[in-house]
């Protein structure tokens, strides 16, 4: 809770992953992945309910080795993976709300994202509830590698097309920063997530990750790479920091 303000954390994990089959319940650096957001959500000083919503036992049960409440299975008609977040979300809040047990926001978290912290957690509420003229926050990553002047789009005939009006010759240091989402966190007021069907919006702020915490596991190289990060992050972060410095 921040003041009175009640906060439900959701932690989505279907059993059905195509990219990387078991990957929700895969070893990451001595524990499953999912173990990551739990820890986070559960070291978060705001948080009122920490849950998980699966279809699969196997994950059910390793949440529930971690201390995290999976008060329910989800429906099979929301264990697809055309299934939206919001459609899942959307069933969570729907179980409290019958039991009239109700919550000023909902913060969704992915074990995809396992580099996530409760010091993450806190500072995107703080950032939130301190700005009256927002209703959501996600987390975003500078897009140094994919900016719009350096995107090409190619034809059926194998020739490429800016992406933009044309291309470009810009120094990658010269242009102007811009931002991708990425999976860390989002956190939104209910009723704004209830009417917009999302966290992105007009009344949406950024939540800015290092790029190396934006890291997203959806396949077996994702996954791999995200190991060698862990495995050097004391390095990575000393590094990360010299050059905010700078």
């Amino acid at each position: 809770m921040i003041g009175s303000k009640r906060i439900l954390a959701v932690i989505t994990a279907r059993g059905g992953s195509k990219g990387l089959k078991g990957k929700n319940i895969m070893p990451f650096a001595g524990k499953p992945l999912i173990a990551w957001p739990i820890a986070a959500a559960q070291s978060s000083q705001y948080l009122d309910e920490v849950i998980v919503s699966t279809d699969d036992d196997a994950i059910a049960e390793v949440a529930r080795n971690y201390n995290a409440n999976v008060p329910f299975m989800r429906p099979t008609y929301l264990a697809s993976d055309q299934a939206s977040s919001f459609d899942v979300l959307a069933h969570c809040l729907d179980y409290y709300t019958q039991r009239q047990q109700n919550f000023d926001y909902v913060l969704l978290l992915e074990p995809t994202s396992p580099f996530t912290t409760g010091n993450d957690i806190d500072k995107a509420i703080e950032l939130l509830v301190a700005n009256t003229s927002a209703s959501a926050i996600v987390g975003i990553c500078k897009n140094e590698d994919g900016h719009p002047s350096f995107s090409v789009t190619m034809a059926k005939n194998g020739f490429i097309a800016a992406y933009e009006d044309k291309f470009s010759a810009t120094r990658r240091q010269d242009l102007a920063t811009c931002y991708r989402y990425e999976g860390s966190l989002y956190l939104s007021e209910i009723p704004t997530l209830l009417k917009e069907k999302g966290f992105y919006h007009q009344a949406t702020l950024g939540y800015v990750v290092p790029k190396w915490q934006a890291i997203e596991i959806d396949d077996l190289t994702d996954f791999i790479c995200a190991q060698a990060i862990m495995n050097n992050l004391d390095k990575i972060k000393a590094e990360s920091e010299k050059l905010d410095a700078n």
